[in-house]
């Protein structure tokens, strides 16, 4: 008994539950915020140049392939859009997707100590560990803005879906990490798999060439990559001049609805043994 009278509550997960439970979640939202800050202050601490890496990154990696794609190799980009701002434009939300999904899809095991001492609904932990990269993904997209001035490229209107076009990896990267994370505490290999993915995806997607570079009769298996439409999309509302078919705008949309249930679905599945088993 408590010092209270009443008896202690005891936390624990709602049996038979397909899925997560979202009120159960949204009553520890107390717990997300701090997680997720936590995440965010600690990305950079005793970092000597803090939240700048996130501006770098892009910045650098698509000044390389510039050189030796877009100067060397003769890589085209889009019409009427600089090899550099093209370029950017891809590692931008490349890197947002990859780094939320290398650092998330390993969170449960980081998170063991935390994990196996109290319950609270361990989809929170995946969930929080997504916000540094849209964080990054913030502050690298207002140097996407910036070059494109700075050469010229025009603004269009379609510029305000961007947030739309974030929203819809965010659920694809959720639903990914909610299977992997949960994979990963029985199978560490899981953290091998995840750098070597992103190692290939890195080019089975258009992030520093166009998609029309693919040979017209495999793009639609091409594209079954959901990465492929969110980077359509993505130059589609920056410059208004890709002219891909609309299959390829939708499958990421799709994709992440699949993602998302089967990944909740699996996580929930595992979640009671992650205590014994991390």
């Amino acid at each position: 008994m408590e010092a209270s009278g009443h008896p202690p509550r005891v936390l624990e997960p709602v049996a038979g539950s397909f899925f997560p439970d979202l009120r159960e979640i949204w009553a520890c939202r107390d717990l997300v915020y701090y997680l997720a800050r936590r995440e965010i202050a600690g990305r950079y601490a005793q970092s000597a140049i803090g939240v700048s890496w996130a501006i770098l990154q892009p910045v650098l990696l698509a000044a390389a392939f510039s050189v030796f794609l877009g100067l060397l190799a003769k890589v085209p980009s889009q019409p009427g859009v600089p090899y550099p701002v093209f370029a950017v434009s891809g590692m931008t939300l490349w890197l947002f997707l990859s780094g939320a999904l290398q650092a998330a899809s390993s969170s449960t095991v980081v998170n063991e100590a935390l994990i196996s001492k109290v319950y609270f609904p361990r989809a929170i932990i995946p969930f929080c560990y997504l916000f540094p990269p849209l964080v990054d993904f913030g502050a690298a997209f207002l140097v996407v803005v910036a070059a494109m001035l700075v050469y010229g490229v025009e603004l269009h209107l379609q510029i305000f879906i961007v947030p739309l076009v974030v929203l819809v990896g965010f659920v694809n990267v959720l639903g990914a990490v909610l299977l992997l994370s949960a994979a990963n505490v029985k199978y560490r290999d899981i953290q091998q798999v995840v750098p070597f993915l992103i190692l290939v995806g890195l080019f089975v997607s258009p992030v520093t060439y166009p998609f029309d570079l693919v040979p017209e009769a495999v793009q639609p298996l091409y594209a079954l990559n959901p990465a492929v439409g969110l980077l359509e999309v993505f130059r589609w509302a920056l410059f208004g001049t890709t002219e891909t078919a609309l299959y390829v705008m939708l499958v990421p949309a799709a994709a992440g609805v699949l993602l998302l249930f089967a990944g909740a679905a699996y996580f929930q599945r595992t979640e009671r043994t992650f205590a014994d088993v991390i």
